[in-house]
């Protein structure tokens, strides 16, 4: 089920109608969590049900294993890694890593066909969720729940369960024991996150949508450097509205159920540097990759040399979780080899010592941001290095003129408001002006009938793929 949909405005009234009366009994509160949140998820294919029941029951029981057979911890969870890693990979990988062994070897030509359903929506996200509860568990900073309702509750809870953000069990399962509690103040954070995602979602995103996908489906690199420029700062806008649209919503229902989900994007865009800019971008899977991964490694705990290498592999396997495609590893890689030349030259730092540092320093992370969209955008690596080598070729200005007059408005819309956006969370945070938040009404009324009147053809979210 879309959020977007009409028919998840029906299922959300129903849900939040009888929200209050049945949330006060914890067992009846997890099954009707558990109930709704399986046909929200149904409604997309029954079948999706099954890889997430398996997966959540085997890590259920395995935690509980770890408490009872201390001394099998670490068979237990290499159990659970297999198990998680294993489904993962049948409906992900599969058929990617059969192609490339036929390609190379000649072999496995039938092995595309072992993953024989549709990639699951959802399965990179819960499975990661459902995942780190074991590691945590066995790592010994969270004690295995004996309730398997109120484990189903955190892994599968609707607003997150498709698209994140990846909400831990040790942030999450604590919220769900009490009978949760809003005030005004959380129901008007919660509405005000949820229309802040509906806006950039169905009125940015998908205005930008049709001239992405129509410059990316023309096959042919045709038109000048300027063209591109503009055309991937429309995709670094539609996607950045897209994914944080979804989490803004998903956070907004959270709170009106009386739970917090963490941050998951910061306006990255204004990154000071390529690792403030993964503080700020999908912060519950790079603090993911960085917390089961790259520490585990040794982070940066054993030399500058073996730093590095943890660090590329960490931003290598992000990108590999996007997709199966060499392009999603090739925008992983780029990323490593920005964030190694950060490390080598601190190049950020010695900017900001000069005049007007600061722009040039987030100017600089734009270009690297966007260079590396293209390959997440691409249909594949080779129109991905044509569209990079034409963005450099400077070898015109020209752009197409219906672009500028009708998706370029979108985009400048995208940009002015996340501008504002910005502002004013820091003049918040400075306390300056307190005339501020009586304006919020006002631009909430605004945005709403911005979503009705200028809404644009319906998507599925971007990140429903992976």
């Amino acid at each position: 089920m879309l959020f977007n949909s009409p028919v998840f405005f029906l299922f959300a009234t129903i849900f939040f109608c009888l929200w209050p009366v049945l949330k006060r009994n914890q067992t009846v509160r997890f099954i009707y969590i558990i109930l709704a949140s399986a046909y929200f998820y149904a409604w997309l294919a029954s079948w999706y049900l099954i890889p997430l029941a398996a997966t959540g029951l085997t890590d259920f029981l395995v935690a509980l294993a770890m408490e009872r057979f201390p001394a099998r911890k670490k068979t237990l969870l290499t159990l659970s890694i297999v198990a998680n890693l294993g489904t993962l990979g049948y409906f992900k990988y599969a058929g990617f890593a059969a192609a490339n062994l036929h390609s190379l070897f000649g072999i496995g030509a039938g092995g595309a066909q072992l993953a024989a359903y549709a990639l699951p929506v959802g399965i990179s996200f819960y499975t990661f969720q459902s995942m780190s509860y074991t590691i945590d568990v066995y790592r010994g900073d969270f004690t295995p729940t004996r309730n398997v309702l109120h484990f189903f509750t955190s892994i599968c809870m609707f607003p997150h369960l498709v698209a994140g953000p990846i909400v831990r069990a040790s942030h999450l399962m604590p919220q769900l024991l009490p009978v949760p509690q809003t005030s005004e103040a959380t129901r008007w954070e919660g509405l005000k996150l949820i229309v802040n995602g509906f806006f950039k979602k169905v009125v940015i995103a998908d205005n930008l949508a049709p001239a992405v996908n129509a410059a990316f489906g023309a096959g042919a690199v045709l038109h000048s450097c300027a063209y591109w420029w503009v055309v991937i700062t429309m995709f670094a806008m539609q996607i950045y509205c897209d994914f944080s649209g979804y989490t803004d919503i998903a956070r907004g229902l959270a709170k009106w159920m009386g739970y917090d989900f963490t941050l998951n994007f910061n306006h990255p865009y204004q990154a000071g540097s390529l690792r403030d800019f993964w503080t700020r971008w999908h912060i519950s899977l790079s603090t993911w990759f960085r917390d089961y991964v790259y520490f585990p490694l040794g982070g940066s705990k054993r030399g500058q040399a073996r730093s590095h290498f943890n660090m590329w592999v960490t931003m290598v396997l992000s990108g590999f979780w996007h997709g199966a495609d060499w392009k999603f590893v090739i925008w992983g890689a780029l990323h490593a080899m920005y964030l190694s030349l950060e490390r080598l030259f601190s190049w950020p730092d010695k900017l900001l010592r000069i005049p007007l540092g600061r722009i040039a320093v987030t100017a600089l992370v734009l270009v690297q941001v966007w260079v590396a969209w293209v390959f997440f955008r691409a249909e594949n690596t080779t129109q991905a290095i044509q569209i990079v080598a034409s963005m450099f070729s400077f070898s015109g200005t020209s752009v197409p003129l219906p672009l500028v007059e009708r998706y370029v408005l979108f985009l400048l819309l995208g940009i002015m408001y996340e501008c504002y956006m910005c502002w004013k969370r820091d003049d918040v945070e400075q306390e300056t002006r307190a005339w501020i938040p009586a304006l919020e009404p006002l631009r909430i009324a605004a945005i709403l009938v911005a979503c009705i009147f200028l809404r644009g053809p319906g998507n599925v979210f971007i990140y429903f793929q992976f």
